[in-house]
């Protein structure tokens, strides 16, 4: 190739060929290109078109004279940023090639070539700027933190303090009996701090400040789970239950006492064969009127209590959850309080406890099972805010449905579901900082003749940890959006408020699994060792998953919540109302859809918000229309209700996926808004990008599916993935930095 308008061509046919397949879609994308550029006359456009002939690839020796030519035409020059760039070195500065620059730089789209990384196949090791890449922080981390930390900072600051004493140094005994111990006097040392009953009334000893409250269980988080589970287990769900489902006399009775840890004690409702399943629990109270009391009974092996924590060890009293029999009717699920032990610790009569022994982690906590034979307790141990007997021995409750009744004694214990996904984003935060920080310091290959380079320096790298951190980030504030709308609640709103905490349980406790796996794989062998702690965070968020609910069964939950609202929009779901939803979303979803919009990949569309949010209520409006439309199908085709929702239970769960990725995405651009320095605006606006635009990649097959995207939009935005991707490494150290986690808590060596 003599003619130096067509030297240009060499980086393109060199990066199309150098992994050895030049797909039908390649080679028609680029012969379009060719046969529109007027300026070249038809022998040249032939001579360009045997260059991309399928049939006919060129040799070894071939591609490495193009590389060998690209190389010599770049050498020394500094104002290389593009494909584009070299193409016009390489034609020696031809007037007619430098007039192309956008259609050389939409072909690159269309070919799915990211012009910066490509660069790092031609440079050599002076101009590698993958080399040259380093940590550097462009806004101040102190204004992320106070900003992550917002109104609670002061009890975080206090928790964290605590947390770094002495007394709190990791147990590194591998005898659960000691582990144990050392947690409760953890505990101990935090209910002194009167940390425990920060949510109990002041009239009680305690700080009436449930928003607190969830900071302290999120704070702790960063130090040993074990900490926070059975700190959750004394101070919230038995605490908040005797707070929640009783009434003034159980308050005076045992606020205070549970808040100093006086009375240890369990929330007994998991049973062997029932655990979500709350309304299926099999223990009975059976009421006796002529003595004023109940009797407490397992019925039989399947229906003992399990995985009560607290229970094998240390625990005296438990709210028991069990149905409600009097003269031989069962009123339903409901409350007692149950003593366990005496103050000396020793099994009180009627009562069984055994232990469920090594976990795959959160060993620091005396998980157990609990079965009772006829154990009578007071009238007055019954939890009967929503429900009572009264003094003629009958049934009264101030809600006549037992439908509602048990949804509102239920709803009344939210919390846990806002509890534990705070504590996995901490979670999340720890991983992702121990791994980020060994990234940047580990040093590994490089360019030939130069020094070795950090790992974080490397796109996949990036692309294992970056992604995941902008999700972090996202999940955070979500979460406090979730907080926030719990705190300032009302009846009307507990339903959708009670189906959100589900859904962001789910969504925090997923994230944070894949997250530290992620983590752990990133750190390699160090990652293994148990010194750098990622595999206590793996192994004890993984139950995560699992209590305060199965995910799967509370993401079916959000779904039918979604489809409810639906309901309340368009009637009882019928035909008209699903058309005229579908209607409203087509609106904006026809101009969405016309072919500019599905193929339009420049970076001031990718990247605007308003296309991010727009692709996401999309997509949700759409799985939500099809789910409810595939469902009156089946039940017009005379299907139970029951049995249509069991067909469509894998749609279900998207229709809750799709719900919250817009939840997530929408409360992180809503908090950016509020940012008024223009520093710390901007690294978040990348991070809520980097989020938006993983999540639409993650779904891409989707949109393809959909129609909302073509091909040369999903990979346009897999390009703009990776280069947001390394726009962030340099911020990514300081990023983590601002989760401020206390260094005592990290205690990795690899992250220093």
């Amino acid at each position: 190739m003599k003619n130096t308008k067509l030297q240009a061509f060499i980086p393109l046919f060199y990066l199309v060929w150098s992994d050895d397949l030049l797909t039908q879609k390649e080679f028609v994308t680029i012969q379009k290109f060719i046969n529109d550029l007027t300026w070249l006359s038809p022998e040249e456009k032939q001579q360009l078109l045997s260059r991309v002939d399928i049939s006919n690839p060129p040799g070894r020796n071939e591609l490495a004279q193009w590389k060998l030519d690209i190389e010599k035409s770049i050498e020394n020059k500094e104002d290389i940023r593009s494909i584009f760039d070299i193409a016009v070195a390489l034609s020696e500065k031809d007037l007619d090639i430098s007039t192309l620059k956008s259609n050389f730089i939409q072909l690159e789209n269309d070919l799915g070539i990211l012009g910066e990384e490509a660069l790092q196949n031609f440079k050599t090791k002076a101009g590698s700027f993958t080399a040259n890449s380093q940590t550097n922080s462009e806004f101040d981390v102190q204004k992320i933190t106070a900003l992550l930390n917002g109104k609670e900072a002061e009890i975080i600051n206090r928790v964290k303090a605590i947390i770094s004493r002495p007394e709190f140094a990791y147990e590194t005994s591998t005898d659960i009996k000691v582990y144990r111990q050392t947690v409760y006097n953890w505990c101990k040392l935090l209910a002194a701090e009167n940390l425990g009953n920060m949510a109990y009334p002041k009239q009680y000893g305690g700080g009436e400040n449930i928003a607190d409250y969830f900071a302290i269980m999120e704070t702790l988080s960063y130090h040993d789970l074990s900490l926070v589970i059975k700190f959750g287990v004394q101070f919230g769900l038995w605490g908040m239950s005797v707070q929640s489902l009783g009434t003034e006399k159980h308050y005076a009775k045992y606020l205070r006492n549970i808040g100093t840890l006086k009375i240890p004690g369990c929330f007994a409702m998991t049973e062997t064969h029932h655990g979500s399943n709350v309304k299926g629990l099999e223990t009975t109270a059976t009421y006796n009127h002529a003595d004023q009391t109940f009797i407490i009974h397992t019925p039989n092996k399947n229906a003992q209590k399990e995985y009560i924590g607290n229970a094998a060890v240390h625990g005296q009293m438990a709210t028991v959850f069990a149905k409600l029999i009097i003269d031989d009717h069962d009123y339903g699920v409901n409350a007692f309080v149950v003593p366990l032990r005496d103050a000396n610790g020793t099994v009180l009569k009627g009562i069984t406890i055994g232990d469920c022994g090594h976990k795959m982690g959160l060993n620091g906590v005396d998980n157990g099972t609990i079965s009772f034979d006829q154990v009578v307790i007071p009238k007055e141990n019954m939890l009967d805010r929503f429900a009572s007997v009264n003094d003629k021995g009958e049934f009264e409750s101030p809600i006549p449905s037992d439908n509602r009744r048990f949804f509102t004694m239920l709803g009344t214990l939210v919390g846990g579901r806002i509890g534990i996904p705070r504590s996995a984003l901490a979670a999340a935060k720890s991983g992702l900082t121990i791994a980020i920080r060994y990234s940047d310091q580990r040093r590994q290959f490089g360019p030939e003749g130069g020094s070795e380079v950090p790992i974080l320096n490397y796109r996949m790298h990036q692309r294992r940890l970056i992604p995941p951190l902008a999700k972090t980030y996202a999940v955070h504030f979500a979460l406090q959006y979730l907080t926030n709308r719990f705190l300032n609640r009302t009846e009307d709103e507990m339903q959708e408020i009670e189906a959100l905490a589900a859904g962001m349980k789910s969504y925090s406790t997923w994230s944070t699994r894949d997250i530290l796996q992620e983590c752990r794989e990133a750190c390699g062998g160090k990652g293994y060792l148990s010194e750098n702690r990622i595999d206590a965070l793996k192994n004890d968020t993984e139950i995560y998953t699992t209590f305060e609910g199965d995910n799967t069964v509370l993401m079916q939950l959000v779904a039918k919540n979604r489809l409810s609202e639906f309901r309340k929009s368009f009637g009882e779901m019928g035909s008209l109302g699903i058309i005229n939803y579908v209607y409203e979303n087509a609106k904006t979803a026809l101009t969405e859809k016309n072919p500019i919009a599905t193929r339009k990949t420049d970076d001031e569309h990718l990247l605007d918000g308003d296309f991010h949010l727009q692709a996401f209520v999309h997509r949700e409006k759409t799985i939500l229309a099809s789910a409810a439309r595939r469902i009156k199908k089946l039940v017009d085709g005379g299907l139970e209700p029951y049995d249509a929702f069991n067909v469509v239970q894998h749609q279900m769960i998207d229709v809750a996926q799709a719900y919250l990725d817009r939840v997530v995405l929408e409360q992180f651009q809503l908090a950016i808004q509020a940012v008024e320095d223009n520093k710390t605006k901007e690294i978040l606006t990348k991070l809520n990008q980097l989020y938006a635009l993983a999540q639409l990649e993650k779904n891409k097959a989707w949109y393809l599916e959909d129609g909302y995207m073509e091909a040369v939009k999903t990979k346009a935005i897999r390009k703009i993935v990776n280069q947001l991707c390394w726009d962030i490494r340099p911020d990514a150290v300081a990023l983590v930095n601002a989760f401020d986690i206390p260094e005592s808590c990290l205690s990795a060596p690899i992250a220093v």
